[in-house]
């Protein structure tokens, strides 16, 4: 595993932090490389939570810039392959997990590092976190799924505000207008997320799995088709071991012992 990228995994979860502090951990290919890598491993290791964040004084400042620079090269970059190969990969392979990904963006996050964490399920930011949309600084538009997540999280008026002018966005202020879940003290925040991601992996990951993707498919489905998904789910649910362990515990007044099985 590449020293860009720390893995630390739990009895059913794994924390993944991106390691390059002197840069604000922005991406370079071997970074993206072993960073998906590790996300693949937890999810084929069957592991039940997910959680992100960065080393140092920042969360992410996207992609660096130094190995995208015109100036050193023989002809201008093709933004858009690294975006095929790389950033929209990564964002699908995010939004699609069977498990909860909580990110804790524990300093700045900037550019394709801010809307990395929007890919996220559940995103805490200590409280002296920044967002940044900053790609109008340098001619470019809000990638990693940035101008999809910016207006379904925000609305188009903010994400407008936002995208055009690189506004630096306080935590408290993206907790205040939806578009992150909360903030936590910057020395609280590790604690609180990590018991978070415990209390996760430990949950009826049948359940949380198929209710994440249900909001997600809400976006584009009619209230008529998001029904009938609702109850397709549902029926898998109710099959699951996680469900017969749920009603059990709740019936004999005890605490349920979930084994995210279906």
């Amino acid at each position: 595993m590449s020293e860009t990228i720390q893995v630390q995994s739990y009895d059913a979860w794994t924390e993944i932090t991106l390691n390059r502090p002197d840069r604000l951990n922005s991406f370079t290919e071997e970074m993206h490389v072993a960073f998906r890598s590790a996300i693949e491993a937890a999810r084929d290791n069957r592991h039940r939570a997910l959680l992100i964040t960065g080393a140092g004084r920042g969360f992410c400042a996207g992609q660096d810039l130094g190995d995208r620079d015109p100036a050193k090269m023989t002809g201008p970059p093709d933004l858009g392959a690294t975006l095929e190969k790389f950033y929209n990969p990564l964002v699908r392979l995010i939004r699609s997990l069977d498990m909860p990904v909580i990110c804790a963006v524990n300093g700045v996050a900037a550019g394709a590092g801010a809307n990395l964490a929007l890919a996220c399920d559940l995103v805490i930011a200590a409280e002296s976190a920044k967002f940044i949309q900053s790609f109008a600084k340098v001619g470019l538009v809000p990638d990693a799924g940035g101008s999809w997540s910016l207006a379904h999280l925000i609305g188009e008026a903010r994400a407008k505000a936002l995208a055009l002018t690189a506004t630096p966005l306080t935590a408290k202020e993206a907790a205040d207008w939806g578009l992150i879940w909360k903030t936590a003290p910057d020395d609280a925040l590790m604690t609180e997320v990590r018991a978070l991601a415990e209390s996760l992996a430990n949950g009826p990951t049948v359940g949380l799995a198929r209710t994440k993707h249900l909001i997600h498919a809400a976006q584009g489905n009619s209230l008529d088709a998001h029904l009938d998904l609702e109850a397709e789910n549902q029926r898998i649910c109710g099959a699951s071991a996680d469900y017969a362990e749920g009603v059990s515990a709740f019936l004999q007044k005890r605490a349920p012992s979930f084994s995210g099985r279906a």
